[in-house]
């Protein structure tokens, strides 16, 4: 099996015989050693939107299950719309039921934390197979985290542009 691999910066050799591959882009690849001598990958992402962090584990053996916090996405995020989310990154890569991901993720609210998913399993895909995965995620923009933020509380405001109401008499 032909392993592709994208820029790497370090590389580390545990005591079990498997390898993490650092990369420039921040993701880490584990190569497992196999039983018959060959290596699998595990990808490690982080994916990021508001204030929820999403840290994603991209197994390439598997039968396509994905947990979220140890619950199923349609346990985790109720809404449909909000599971087809963090799917358009295996839909447009046609990977859906190729990888086992295990997922955990923090902070915000339920809709940060979905695009927090859907980012970490886009930079995931791309750190897997770059040649393949990278064009059509970033064509996308599904590998560009999303910049816009709470804004924050001004001082002599009611709220973060509201202005106290003026009264004349």
């Amino acid at each position: 099996m032909n392993i592709k691999i994208p820029q790497v910066y370090k590389e580390k050799e545990l005591p079990t015989g498997d390898k993490i591959l650092f990369l420039d882009t921040g993701e880490r690849i584990m190569l497992k050693l196999w039983g018959d001598g060959s290596y699998r990958k595990i990808v490690f992402a982080t994916g990021g939107r508001k204030d929820s962090r999403a840290m994603v584990r991209l197994k390439e053996w598997g039968s396509g299950r994905i947990y979220i916090n140890g619950k199923r996405p349609e346990e985790y995020f109720k809404n449909p719309l909000l599971v087809d989310h963090i799917l358009e990154p295996l839909k447009i890569t046609k990977t859906l039921g190729m990888f086992d991901l295990v997922i955990k993720v923090k902070g915000g609210g339920i809709s940060g934390q979905a695009g927090a998913v859907r980012n970490g399993i886009a930079r995931a895909l791309a750190a897997y197979d770059p040649e393949t995965y990278r064009k059509p995620l970033r064509d996308a923009g599904l590998l560009t985290r999303d910049p816009r933020k709470k804004e924050r509380m001004k001082y002599g405001k009611t709220k973060r542009r509201r202005s106290w109401q003026y009264t004349k008499r």
